[in-house]
């Protein structure tokens, strides 16, 4: 994608060959910068602390993390250490898991002086296949926004509104959610996007706002308690969100917030739809609210937001009163009655056994 006419992936090799550079997302909306990590340390930290974030650039980040590990150390206490390490940043997004495990087992049986050069390349090659599936996610869901707009009155937009932000920001290049979307518009098709702030960390309001309005989509940023009015008076025609782990019965787990949007288009009747790589489905899991572990992090989030003041110095307020406690739930899990269609880099299914099973029958043992 494009920012400020420079075409941009989240993660790349730098210059030297070597060294990893990603979009530091916590400096977003008011300041564009990106980092550099040269040791699988510094690539744990941008996971924990989220200078990356979402499950498709988080898998991308934990590989290139091993390889990291390799070039300072190639035996296997090493990569044993770098992969555990990596493995406790996140607990929700399988990603992390499914891309730990291939890039360890492109290594496994390698001669010690090869071991980095293989790492590079299964992390090199995890990123594009990332920016390939997602490009066919938004081709498959621009099929789901054109069915649409076809119901609707001439010129009238497409409304759709969604949650947290699972744009390119959260996978290597055009996202998950916001890729349909991004097609739509690049074909011409009117669509308007009502964008949750998504609390605490307000990652639509920073995140996904600054995705659309760099590239020109018309969108509107509203509190995320607003998804309900909103579609009580007739202003969204789908709801398209993201996920972070999705189980083999469908059950998908994102944002904290979701379930609520699940259900409020459950009562009005209008269509919700989950977009999703395959490396997001947990093939192993059938119930997700049991099965899923929910991540739960620092209550600063909560009782503190960073924003710009009037002098254009960004800062952090306090917003809870002092010594009021807070929790901070990263994630809840919508069951899979409550979602119209899974859109995948395979097409559109059921949020079902058999509609998963159908694109994915390659999955079918491991599901059963």
């Amino acid at each position: 994608m494009n920012v400020n006419g420079t075409p941009y992936r989240t993660i790349w090799l730098a210059d030297d060959g070597w060294s990893v550079e990603i979009i530091d997302q916590t400096r977003l909306p008011h300041h564009f910068a990106t980092t550099r990590l040269t040791t699988v340390v510094e690539a744990a930290h941008a996971i924990k602390a989220m200078l990356v974030r979402g499950a498709p650039l988080i898998g991308a980040t934990a590989a290139y993390g091993l390889a990291l590990a390799l070039r300072d150390d190639p035996g296997d206490a090493s990569l044993v250490a770098a992969h555990d390490q990596l493995l406790t940043t996140r607990p929700t997004a399988v990603n992390l898991r499914w891309a730990l495990q291939r890039v360890r087992q492109a290594v496994a049986g390698q001669p010690l002086d090869r071991r980095m050069a293989v790492a590079y390349r299964e992390a090199a090659a995890i990123a594009d296949e990332d920016v390939a599936i997602c490009r066919s996610i938004g081709d498959h869901g621009f099929g789901v926004i054109q069915a649409i707009h076809a119901g609707l009155v001439p010129g009238r937009p497409v409304n759709i509104l969604t949650h947290c932000n699972a744009g390119w920001l959260a996978t290597v290049d055009w996202g998950t959610a916001l890729a349909p979307i991004y097609v739509a518009h690049g074909h011409g098709l009117p669509v308007h996007v009502w964008v949750d702030e998504t609390r605490p960390r307000n990652q639509g309001a920073s995140l996904t706002a600054w995705e659309l309005n760099s590239h020109g989509v018309p969108h509107t940023v509203v509190v995320d308690n607003a998804g309900g009015h909103l579609m009580q008076h007739g202003l969204v025609d789908v709801c398209i969100v993201g996920t972070d782990r999705t189980t083999a019965t469908g059950d998908v787990c994102n944002k904290i917030g979701t379930y609520l949007k699940a259900l409020a288009a459950r009562d009005n009747g209008v269509p919700f739809y989950v977009a999703l790589p395959s490396p997001t489905i947990d093939w192993t899991l059938r119930d997700g609210v049991a099965e899923i572990p929910i991540e739960q992090r620092d209550p600063c989030e909560v009782t503190h937001i960073a924003g710009r003041d009037e002098t254009g110095r960004v800062c952090t307020i306090q917003l809870v009163p002092h010594g009021s406690p807070a929790a901070n739930f990263g994630f809840d899990v919508t069951p899979a009655r409550l979602v119209t269609g899974l859109i995948t880099e395979r097409g559109v299914c059921a949020a079902t056994p058999d509609g998963l099973a159908g694109l994915f029958p390659d999955q079918r043992s491991v599901a059963a």
